[in-house]
């Protein structure tokens, strides 16, 4: 099962990084929080990656590009007039990543459109690139196999200014908004798993996902939500970027289930 990572947007909340980098590239202990999220689902055997890239796009790619010269030791001997490289404990992950060049200014669904070609006429999961959880994604898929609906959403309990969930005791989303100051309700977490059909649901660069797609899938019946009730916390600032880095100064990063 592929795994598609939203990683193009602009990142204007954390500007202070972001208007040097991509905002799924901005580090947390060394490594972006994109390799993060991606060591996340290759935690669970799921290797296979589509990073939706926009704003600086050419990082991302030139990112994985470099990546295994990024975790090994190299010689670099230019002792006999050419430039030889000695690749010394190296180390890849075992992954396939394909980058793909959503646009500048599209939005969440359509570039999720975009990447349809490379998803194909299967079961895939969707995440963002901007947020760390330690939901059981193994648990996650088994719950949207079971149910047999459109989408799945991992739902958390947060107090951030994103999509509102009205979910019911058979765990089907009554109802998708976004966010009141006011609320005290479950959001959208990302962590989604997502039957092509969604690509139906899908019209163009302006289609907004939060939006109309996922408030039809509400009304129809076929978004569900999987709640997680153990941690995920998003990078939208500073202060935020500060948290996540301090979790895993302090060896104590919930998400972080592998071995160094």
């Amino acid at each position: 099962m592929k795994v598609v990572i939203l990683a193009g947007g602009f990142g204007t909340r954390i500007s202070e990084e972001s208007q040097y980098k991509p905002k799924p590239m901005i580090e947390i202990g060394g490594m972006p929080i994109l390799w993060h999220i991606m060591k996340e689902y290759s935690y669970y055997g799921y290797n296979e990656f589509i990073v939706c890239a926009g704003y600086k796009q050419h990082m991302i790619k030139e990112w994985f590009a470099d990546y295994f010269l990024h975790t090994s030791d190299i010689t670099f001997d230019f002792t006999h007039g050419q430039n030889e490289m000695v690749v010394h404990n190296h180390h890849a992950e075992p992954w396939r990543v394909t980058v793909v060049d959503t646009g500048l200014h599209t939005m969440t669904g359509g570039r999720i459109k975009r990447v349809q070609p490379y998803v194909g006429n299967e079961t895939f999961m969707m995440t963002y690139g901007d947020g760390v959880c330690d939901v059981d994604i193994s648990k996650l898929v088994a719950f949207h196999k079971a149910h047999g609906k459109i989408a799945t959403l991992t739902a958390v309990q947060q107090e951030q200014q994103k999509g509102v969930l009205d979910v019911g005791g058979d765990n089907a989303v009554r109802s998708f908004r976004e966010k009141k100051a006011s609320d005290g309700a479950l959001i959208n977490a990302g962590y989604m798993v997502l039957e092509p059909a969604i690509f139906d649901y899908l019209d163009g660069d302006a289609c907004v996902f939060e939006q109309t797609p996922m408030e039809k899938l509400a009304r129809q019946g076929e978004l569900m939500s999987f709640t997680h009730r153990g941690f995920w916390q998003c990078m939208d600032n500073a202060r935020e970027k500060a948290e996540l880095e301090k979790l895993l100064e302090k060896k104590m990063a919930p998400w972080k289930k592998w071995e160094d």
